[in-house]
């Protein structure tokens, strides 16, 4: 069984920066496309950035420029750094491990971290 842990959420004033870290157990990180959503009260999880085993990226066009996704296999963990954030980035952000294994789809979901971004 897979177990992902984000971590890096807090409060923080608008035009600063964040780094979530998301941890995952067991032994398929290395061959999965891993990502990050966010979702806020209301409204559906949203895609946020994700990134394949081989290191290929692809953003949000809200957060292009802003935010940098990033691997590292060896240690089994993710990151998201945040710079220049605004209001409209508060949200609880999950991270998301998915690929396919043995002719199957598999996706699995973090606790989420909250972050918040007052003015």
């Amino acid at each position: 069984q897979v177990q992902l842990v984000e971590s890096g959420g807090g409060l923080v004033q608008a035009g600063g920066s964040l780094r979530l870290s998301c941890a995952a157990s067991g032994s398929i990180f290395s061959t999965s496309t891993m990502g990050w959503y966010r979702q806020t009260p209301g409204k559906q999880r949203e895609f946020v950035a994700d990134i394949t085993s081989s290191g290929i990226t692809n953003y949000s066009h809200s957060i292009k420029d802003r935010f940098t996704i990033s691997r590292d296999n060896a240690k089994n963990m993710g990151n998201l750094q945040m710079n220049s954030l605004k209001l409209e980035d508060t949200g609880m952000f999950y991270c998301n491990l998915h690929g396919r294994q043995f002719g199957r789809d598999y996706s699995y979901w973090g606790q989420g971290t909250q972050v918040t971004v007052s003015s």
